[in-house]
């Protein structure tokens, strides 16, 4: 269960080749991915070898090769953590009785509705970051855009097994629906409004990568607990791949910081834009925005919603093995609700916040990483702290989207808000200025001057390794 069938045109290590109806029609949908792919993904690039890695089973270690690939020829596939005959559902009403090997007839429209969520994600991406290969700093920052890209590719993949194994007619359905939205299309755009935002140049990328993936792991996190087995073995893989992403996004931010930093000490009292640099400030202005942005993925405060999928047993909290009461019945969470303009501190049934558990988790792991670049410029002797903006701060979801509140949570009137916005979000001006940079690098081993060398190479290869033959 654990090697992965690379002689089918499909690759899976869910033995597809013994459910020949099924086998058709994912069969079917495969060429109308590919026009995707050409139509939405990477442009200009498909002839060039990338030094991707592409899996090739699912163990914890040695689950993946690295070698040239053309992205067309990449082979997606379908990929499950083993399963067990012995697993039970860990949490909700349910808790303790077998995990579902097939969906629950009770819950049907939920369990699709949650897949459907998840898998639109997943081409958005893809279609948001599809022209920064144009701008990209170095080849080594080429490469993992595109393992990016053909990752979020394999894990439409995956959800679109699911909807076409598990829901019939309405799961075809939903699986060509995919391929059909496009990120900012006004008139079919993706479900969630993060992934219809502008992600026009490599800061806003590896903001992306940071906030807007991590919202996807800890989505990920919630489904990998989840009583239907098939979903839950699905997500345990994505994550596994998911770890990459998040790590462009963390170090690639860092390297950019690492850069200003450098150049701030070079030329002490200069303007850094002179030298080619992106200013402290200014990635603090993206960071606010990517992750508020991000912030709102989790949804409102108060959801029955969310109640509703935990108590049933599709999604679990992050770590749901770490809490004592797996029914979420005892003890109850405490929010700081806005109704009414004001800001009243209230405790809800924590079926009902799970919203904001999960947000609760994202966050923490977020000032991990903040605090990851505030050593940066500590060590480089350079003055600047980075913050992460609070979870009220420019939110358009929930309970805070009726209100304005600044970066620290106070509520704050509108004309306050117009006179403060544009030291908090990025201007115009500042979106000019970043795109001003975004001129490629292509010769090995060389960065733009905006950013820093990493400090290690790809699967052990050299910093000027050729990770794509251009």
């Amino acid at each position: 269960m654990t090697a992965i069938d690379y002689s089918q045109k499909i690759p899976n290590n869910v033995n597809l080749s013994s459910d020949k109806r099924l086998q058709r029609a994912l069969e079917n949908w495969q060429p109308d991915y590919i026009d995707w792919w050409q139509s939405a993904g990477p442009t200009d690039f498909s002839q060039n070898d990338i030094y991707l890695r592409t899996a090739v089973s699912v163990e914890k270690d040695g689950w993946a090769h690295f070698d040239y690939v053309k992205m067309p020829d990449y082979r997606w596939g379908i990929f499950l953590e083993p399963g067990t005959s012995e697993r039970k559902i860990g949490f909700g009403d349910h808790a303790e009785e077998q995990a579902w090997q097939e969906v629950p007839g009770e819950y049907r429209n939920w369990l699709r509705r949650l897949i459907v969520t998840q898998a639109d994600t997943e081409p958005a991406s893809v279609e948001q970051q599809r022209l920064l290969g144009h701008s990209a700093p170095s080849l080594y920052d080429l490469r993992n855009l595109f393992q990016v890209n053909v990752e979020e590719g394999r894990h439409l993949w995956a959800m679109v097994y699911l909807l076409h194994s598990y829901f019939g007619r309405d799961g075809r359905e939903e699986a060509a629906e995919l391929l059909e939205r496009r990120s900012g299309n006004a008139d079919h755009p993706r479900i969630l409004g993060t992934f219809n935002e502008p992600c026009g140049d490599w800061l806003s990328f590896f903001c992306f990568t940071m906030f807007t993936d991590r919202d996807g792991k800890f989505q990920l996190l919630a489904l990998a607990e989840s009583g239907f087995d098939p979903l839950a073995r699905t997500c345990r893989f994505m994550l596994t791949e998911e770890a990459h992403h998040l790590f462009v996004g963390q170090t690639g931010i860092g390297r950019v910081i690492k850069r200003t930093s450098e150049v701030m000490v070079e030329n002490p009292g200069k303007d850094v834009r002179e030298y080619g640099a992106i200013p402290l400030d200014l990635i603090q202005r993206y960071i606010n925005f990517w992750a508020s942005s991000s912030t709102d993925l989790y949804g409102a405060e108060i959801s029955s919603n969310a109640a509703n999928f935990f108590r049933s047993g599709l999604k679990g909290r992050a770590y749901e093995t770490r809490y004592e009461d797996h029914q979420a019945l005892e003890v109850p969470y405490a929010v700081d609700r806005f109704i009414d303009g004001k800001l009243d501190r209230q405790e809800v049934p924590m079926r009902n916040a799970m919203n904001e558990v999960l947000r609760d988790e994202y966050i923490k792991d977020n000032l991990k990483g903040i605090n990851y670049w505030n050593r940066i410029p500590e060590k480089e002797g350079v003055e600047f702290e980075f913050h992460l903006p609070h979870r009220r701060f420019n939110r358009t979801i929930g309970d805070y989207a009726a209100g304005r509140f600044d970066l620290e949570g106070q509520l704050i009137d509108e004309a306050t808000w117009n006179s403060k916005v544009d030291e908090w979000l990025p201007t115009p001006e500042d979106y000019e200025f970043v795109k001003s940079l975004m001129i490629p690098e292509r010769e090995r081993g060389k960065f733009a001057s905006w950013i820093a060398a990493p400090p290690r190479g790809i699967n052990s290869q050299n910093i000027d390794f050729e990770y794509a033959k251009l």
